[in-house]
């Protein structure tokens, strides 16, 4: 028993307007048609899929199942349409860009920039996401390059250093310790600290720092983002530990930064499929981005 694209078209049309004449208005055929092709489809898979109840269709346990694998080819089908479209329109192609929030926020915008001096007529996509996300985009292909300042360990893909960076402390204006050339984590007991769930990368990279010099890290806030808690420094809320990255996506007069003593280094990645060979366009780009990072002194 095999499924046609037209069957699971039908399927999915009663699936989600729930009649049958729901499903003709939606892929504009009559509804003998859709009937007769709906009670074809049950008996090639020898099975119900839906329960006819005073004239209304409710979808069976099976049919529901069978849904979800449906809404993914759907999906699929989609993505190879919106594809094409996409080749069709854009000669030179199209390059889908991801990032952590800390490089998407003004980094990579500030690279895009640059890049599209020298190639006009490449469409670009870009979002910023959180780790997950980012590490199933790229798997699923939905993304060419993704640039990450945490580091994504899967055997299907590849991470090359771009850049280093280090934590910085954010004050708001006028704080104490906006008077002092460098901290330690001694001198930010006394204040309110704005930190991150103990189990995130950014949370334990701050319990490391001050175990290492003796104290517990207790937080008046916690935050799921360096980009979070700079916008609550921002309003005032308490200082906060962040990767220059983030420090340096404000703007320069919206609060402080200060060095820390001895701050732990963090990486910039860029990363890839491993099995795939890199277009012409990728790499176009990443030479942008290399530049981009050496010229800002975060790449030797």
């Amino acid at each position: 028993m095999e499924l046609n694209l037209r069957q699971i078209e039908v399927f999915r049309a009663v699936m989600i307007t729930g009649s049958i004449r729901g499903a003709s208005e939606l892929l504009h055929v009559s509804q003998p048609a859709v009937s007769r092709m709906l009670s074809h489809l049950e008996s090639r898979i020898g099975f119900p899929l839906f329960e006819r109840i005073k004239g209304r269709l409710h979808a069976t346990v099976e049919a529901k199942k069978l849904f979800h694998q449906v809404e993914t080819v759907y999906d699929g089908v989609q993505r190879v349409n919106e594809m094409a479209r996409e080749l069709r329109e854009n000669q030179e192609g199209i390059l889908n860009l991801i990032a952590t929030p800390s490089l998407g926020q003004m980094l990579i915008p500030a690279v895009i920039t640059k890049y599209r001096e020298n190639h006009p007529n490449v469409k670009l996509t870009f979002r910023y996401l959180t780790h997950l996300p980012l590490t199933e985009r790229l798997l699923k292909r939905q993304a060419d390059l993704a640039i990450t300042i945490l580091p994504m360990s899967h055997p299907n893909l590849e991470q090359d250093e771009i850049g280093h960076a280090e934590m910085v402390c954010v004050l708001p204006y006028n704080h104490p310790l906006s008077r002092r050339a460098t901290l330690d984590i001694a001198d930010l007991l006394p204040h309110p600290l704005i930190s991150y769930d103990r189990e995130s990368s950014f949370g334990q990279m701050v319990q490391e720092m001050f175990q290492k010099e003796g104290h517990v890290v207790r937080p008046v806030v916690e935050v799921g983002s360096p980009q979070n808690a700079c916008a609550l420094v921002q309003a005032g809320a308490g200082l906060a530990l962040v990767d220059q990255f983030s420090a340096q996506s404000w703007s320069a007069h919206r609060f402080v930064t200060r060095p820390l003593k001895n701050p732990p280094r963090l990486t910039a990645y860029l990363v890839r499929i491993s099995d795939e060979p890199i277009s012409q366009l990728s790499q176009s780009f990443i030479d942008t981005l290399k530049a981009f990072m050496k010229a800002e002194g975060y790449a030797n």
